[in-house]
């Protein structure tokens, strides 16, 4: 997906006058854009700590340095498996099931394109935009109501019909049973109606920040971004981002910033030197944030007394 996002955004964008758009961005207003992507950053560890308060109160220095760990993963790994890494690391060191707090991580991506497809939709709605990038958010409306719909299904699992015999039938694979009982431990706090609109409530924080970042960008190479169309232009970069890649979604943000730059009339250069500097400014921020975290953290497990107890604790139950 990388390969052929790259060699999409390279026929339609010219080198040349990408390199002079670049070379030309506004210092300072790339700062900017940096200080508000580091907001954004801060503001989702402790969306992460509020769904983890009901299994866990995590501090929020600790939920930073394992997020910006599994960030650090994300841009070395494929297809966003610094999710998992996050999820080992965070277990590993809180004495919890990584299962659960996977779950977590789960209703916390269900959020996040839940609120990324609704500023999309209205920023389409607002900007009248028609075509390919508007096709795209009814498929990521789709893929979010879908998603729901499974995770509601994994709360409620076991009042559903046939669950007894499913449960009974699971007794056969104890390892199994534990994994999916754990899971939905995760699950289970979106089904806390104050935890769930505490982390909407903050993601659309996080969003926010995010979208004046693209529009601080935007600023840099001399392209003045409405709030609308900077709402459409983050949304739409981290739905196709969301889509299985190559480490740190290169190509795939670069080639959806593109698009809907052209959707909005924005030039091919700018449209790309937009999504660039924004791309550049996360790998730099989450890598010199992930290395940092990882040197404080440790990459062993810890053997403290404490750590352990909490640990057989945890396998305890």
């Amino acid at each position: 997906m990388s390969v052929i996002a790259i060699v999409l955004v390279f026929g339609s964008v010219d080198p040349r006058k990408a390199v002079d758009v670049i070379s030309h961005a506004s210092p300072g207003w790339l700062l900017i854009a940096a200080a508000f992507l580091a907001v954004d950053l801060v503001v989702r560890a402790a969306r992460w700590r509020v769904l983890l308060a009901p299994i866990r109160d995590v501090p929020l220095g600790a939920t930073l340095a394992y997020l910006l760990v599994g960030y650090l993963a994300n841009n070395v790994l494929p297809a966003r498996l610094g999710e998992l890494v996050r999820c080992h690391y965070m277990g590993d060191r809180q004495g919890l099931s990584r299962a659960t707090v996977l779950g977590t991580v789960v209703v916390e991506r269900v959020v996040d394109i839940a609120v990324v497809v609704a500023i999309a939709a209205v920023a389409i709605l607002v900007l009248s935009v028609r075509g390919t990038v508007a096709s795209a958010v009814l498929v990521g409306l789709a893929i979010g109501v879908l998603l729901a719909v499974a995770l509601a299904i994994g709360i409620a699992a076991h009042r559903l019909p046939g669950a007894d015999r499913v449960a009974r039938a699971a007794e056969r694979w104890p390892q199994v049973r534990d994994v999916t009982s754990r899971l939905r431990a995760g699950l289970a706090v979106a089904g806390r109606p104050r935890t769930l609109a505490m982390a909407l409530a903050l993601t659309g924080v996080a969003w926010a920040a995010t979208l004046l970042a693209f529009a601080a960008a935007g600023q840099a190479v001399g392209v003045e971004l409405t709030i609308g169309q900077a709402s459409l232009l983050a949304s739409g970069v981290a739905l196709a981002s969301a889509i299985p890649a190559g480490p740190a979604s290169l190509g795939t943000f670069e080639l959806a910033a593109v698009r809907i730059g052209q959707a909005l009339g924005v030039a091919s250069a700018s449209a790309f030197a937009i999504g660039l500097l924004v791309h550049g400014a996360i790998l730099i921020i989450t890598s010199a944030g992930g290395v940092v975290a990882l040197v404080r953290l440790g990459w062993r497990r810890p053997t403290e007394p404490q750590a352990a107890a909490a640990a057989a604790t945890s396998d305890a139950d």
